[in-house]
Formats: structure tokens, C-alpha cells, sequence
């Protein structure tokens, strides 16, 4: 009771926040999002993201294996919310098919006590084409909890002129002041601000001093250029001053990713994120606002800086990534993770993987142990998912998927793999695998993929509801979609 009452003063306290019964409110909300007077803006050519060249189907005679690295990031999918909550369509070039999908939680096997990951599998029919299947493959991760480890944090905080309003920095103080709640005396937190230039507005603060840290935030006011090369460089600095091997070091940067001063292209920030990472700090990426928003800044960071990227389209986002999920937001337990899907000739025509696009690797890269790949964090699934062909009375093995990884205190090597069979088909396939296949095809027909077959939203809605979506006991998270869908079918049509 009094955790809630603290945070109720820390809503009312926001600059500029919305109602305190939206601080509040539970999961039931939709569209979650701030929209701003759309009279102005005609389109959403200024949300920069990168293309996305999908892939073709591929002969395993030809190449028999694909490599990819494996993360969580989701922020494709409250991208697309907030977009279908405008009642607009969504950009093809935002649509990251493995985002969609990883928003979501399923109920893989998971890790026996002392192991870190363990690899689920399903293959069953392929709801947009009749003549294909879907092997989903599921990665669970060990579940640690957060106060287990002390952290030592670095809100990063993006103050520049551009970050001016309630789905901006408004947002951030919010989240940030969530995130303050869950944190106690043996946590260390530092805030750093940048704009025209980098200020330390509080430095090595106890995370029991909660008011403080939450005055300090709610004074933050938005002006000026965005130099966001000197708030990372002085960001890292801090953590690294404050540095604990025994503690989760992390620096949180939260932002529109609309870097106009110092380093901003693609390559030198791949550059200058990259060595920072040699430092043992993990990197979070908080991404806000909409219409100047660099995606591809933002998503260049946090994978080149072993992080994660979340996109805040609502308080309610903010809840689920750093409250509800805190311990997987922080606890990395798969450090360089990635995956290899080697798929059997004798039974396999052809196959395609769904998503990845920008995380595919060479045999190289997956063969070097030195290669920085994705993270994992406590608790969470990260899910691939393959349309494939199968060979007319195909029977024995379809794939054997490896996913080797590093423990993130050691830096010692591991490996699991998993062998999929013709007899793991089946024709009833679970809950999890109609989702899945749900979230792929509501995908491809935003991406209006020219693999979609005979996708369409019609079908997604009948499958949804024979899910029991609408089941109030049911996960909000897949109520919410169905509502999404509708919504879509409507703008779509």
C-alpha cells in the first residue's frame, strides 16, 4: 500500500503526465498511447527505419543451415500499436515479423536447475499456405530474481528540444519513476541528461533514497540540440566509476533517437557503441515519441551495445518493461546468444525463416566466439519460426537447431540443440503455436509480404476468438492484440 501511494505522488508529480488514473490503470487499456494533434502531419515518412529485404525460400541441398542471433527486443510491435491506435497504416519497413512475435510470453519447457536455456519445438500446418508447414522453435531462459544481485544504473536521458511532450520525456520521467520503486539501498543510481551537452544531474545515489532521484527526474525539462555522443560517453563513465562485478552495471538510455550533434550515422555509432561494450556495461534503449523518431538509431545502439529495445507508446508499456519484467529487462542469463538450423535434404524442399533480417550470420560468425550476438534475459522466451516445405512422405528428421551462448559472469561457452522430427507433427497443434501463428501472419499482411499466400486478417480474428482472447481471467497481453487486429481489419480494408 505504500509503494502505491509513493507512486500515485510520483504521477501527480509529472511534468506534463497524463491523469493519474492512467498511471493506474491496468492492462486493459487500448490504443495505449499519447496522440498528438495529427493535423499536421500528412505521414510517417520521419519515423526512420531501415528496408527490410526478406528472405526467399532456400533448398537445404543448396544451404542446408541458417544463422541468426537470437534477442527480445520488441519495439516493432508498441510501435504498431500506437500507429493502428491512430487508425493509420503501418509502415512495411517498421514491421520486424521476430519482434511481433517475442512481445509475447509462451509456455516453453524450461532450463533444468543449473541450466541457463532450454529449446522447445512444434511443426505444424502453415494457416496461409496449405501446402507448407511451421516449425516454431521456443528458447525459455532460467528465471532469477531481480533483488538477487545489486544494480548499478545510469538513466540516460535524452533533454533535447525534440523530446518535448507527454509521449516524450513526460513518459520517460514516468517510467523512470516506476522504476525507481522496485529498486532498494544496495542499488546505485546515476542520472545523465544531454542535449546541446552532457550534464550529471545525480550521481551514485542509494536506490533506497526514492524521493530524490524522483525529484530529480521530475525537474527535467526539454531544450536544445541532441549531442547524444556526449551522454553516452559521460553515461559509460559513470557506470564505470560505480562499477561492481557482483552487480548488474547497466546504463538505460531513453530517447527519440534523433541525434543531430556529434556522432550519428549508422557506422560511427556501431563504432563507439561497440567499444563500449568491452567495458561489461549492458545497454537498455527506451524509445519515444513519433514523427522525427530514429528507429534505426535506437536499434543500432542497443544491438551493437548488448542491450535490449523496448519502444514506450504508454505508461502501460512502461509497467511491463521495467516493472513487470524488470527481472528480465536487467538479468541477462545468455550473453551472445545465437542460433543455427541445420535442416535435412532427404526430408526438406525448401524453407524460409521469418524475421531476423538484420541479425542473420554467416557459419563464420556463428563458428567465432568472439562474435557479439544477442542477449537473454531471466524468464524470458525468444521464439524463430520457419516456413518450410516438406518433401511428399517425408519421414525422419526435419532440423536439428543448436543456440550457443555464454554465461554472462564467466564468459564460458555453452551449447544446447534440439533434433526436430517428421513425428513431432501434428494436426492439433497448442495454444501457443495458433498465437504464434496468428502474430506471423497478422505480420505479413502489414509487411504485404509477397510470401503471404492466402493471409488475411478475417482469418487471424476467427483464430484469436477460438483462443478464448476475450476471456477477462485470460492474458491481457493476447485480448489486447485481438483488439489490435480488429482494429487493423477495419484501417486495412
Amino acid at each position: 500500500m505504500k509503494a502505491k501511494k509513493i507512486l500515485s505522488a510520483i504521477c501527480a508529480l509529472t511534468v506534463g503526465a497524463v491523469s493519474l488514473a492512467a498511471c493506474d490503470s491496468g492492462y486493459g487499456y487500448w490504443p495505449g498511447g499519447y496522440a498528438p494533434d495529427m493535423g499536421e502531419f500528412d505521414n510517417l515518412e520521419n519515423y526512420q527505419t531501415e528496408e527490410i529485404v526478406e528472405r526467399d525460400f532456400t533448398s537445404p541441398e543448396k544451404e542446408p543451415t541458417s544463422y541468426f542471433s537470437l534477442d527480445r527486443n520488441t519495439a516493432s510491435y508498441s510501435y504498431m500499436r500506437r500507429i493502428i491506435g491512430e487508425g493509420r497504416e503501418v509502415s512495411p519497413g517498421s514491421v520486424r515479423l521476430e519482434e511481433y512475435i517475442n512481445y509475447f510470453s509462451y509456455d516453453y519447457a524450461r532450463p533444468e536447475e543449473g541450466e541457463a536455456l532450454a529449446i522447445s519445438n512444434s511443426l505444424f500446418d502453415c494457416p496461409w499456405n496449405d501446402e507448407h508447414k511451421l516449425l516454431s522453435i521456443g528458447v525459455a531462459a532460467e528465471e532469477i530474481e531481480f533483488s538477487a544481485r545489486p544494480n548499478n544504473i545510469v538513466f540516460l536521458i535524452d533533454t533535447s528540444g525534440s523530446m518535448y511532450g507527454d509521449d516524450r520525456l513526460g513518459l520517460i520521467q514516468q517510467a523512470f519513476s516506476m522504476l525507481t520503486e522496485e529498486l532498494s539501498e544496495k542499488d546505485t543510481v546515476s542520472i545523465v541528461t544531454y542535449a546541446g551537452d552532457s550534464h550529471v544531474a545525480l550521481r551514485g545515489e542509494s536506490g533506497g533514497n526514492k524521493v530524490q532521484i524522483c525529484n530529480v527526474l521530475q525537474d527535467l525539462v526539454a531544450n536544445g540540440s541532441t549531442n547524444g555522443q556526449g551522454g553516452i560517453q559521460k553515461a559509460y563513465a559513470l557506470a564505470e566509476q560505480y562499477y561492481s562485478p557482483e552487480a548488474n552495471n547497466r546504463v538505460i538510455l531513453a530517447t527519440d533517437g534523433d541525434f543531430n550533434v556529434g556522432v550519428s550515422s549508422k557506422r560511427e555509432l556501431e563504432s563507439l557503441i561497440s567499444k563500449k561494450r568491452k567495458s561489461g556495461i549492458y545497454l537498455s534503449v527506451l524509445g519515444v515519441g513519433m514523427y522525427n523518431t530514429n528507429d534505426v538509431t535506437m536499434k543500432t545502439l542497443a544491438e551493437n551495445g548488448n542491450g535490449n529495445y523496448a519502444y514506450l507508446d504508454s505508461v502501460a508499456e512502461a509497467r511491463k518493461v521495467l516493472v513487470e519484467e524488470l527481472g528480465g529487462t536487467f538479468n541477462v542469463v545468455a550473453k551472445d546468444a545465437k542460433m543455427g538450423v541445420t535442416f535435412n535434404a532427404d526430408t526438406v524442399e525448401k524453407y524460409r525463416l521469418l524475421g531476423y533480417e538484420s541479425k542473420m550470420m554467416s557459419q563464420e560468425e556463428f563458428d567465432d566466439e568472439k562474435k557479439d550476438a544477442g542477449e537473454i534475459g531471466s524468464g524470458h522466451t525468444v521464439t524463430a519460426l520457419y516456413e518450410i516445405e516438406l518433401k511428399e512422405n517425408a519421414s525422419g528428421g526435419v532440423a536439428t537447431c543448436e543456440v550457443r551462448f555464454k554465461d554472462p559472469q564467466t564468459d564460458e561457452s555453452n551449447s544446447i540443440s534440439k533434433t526436430v522430427a517428421t513425428d513431432d507433427y501434428t494436426d492439433s497443434p497448442n495454444e501457443d503455436s495458433v498465437f504464434i501463428g496468428c502474430v506471423a501472419e497478422y505480420g505479413l499482411v502489414l509487411r504485404n509480404s509477397k510470401y503471404k499466400g492466402d493471409a488475411n486478417l478475417e482469418s487471424v480474428i476467427s483464430r484469436l476468438y477460438s483462443l478464448d482472447c476475450t476471456k477477462p481471467e485470460g492474458n491481457p497481453f493476447r485480448t489486447e492484440f485481438l483488439e489490435i487486429v480488429i482494429a487493423a481489419e477495419k484501417i486495412y480494408r
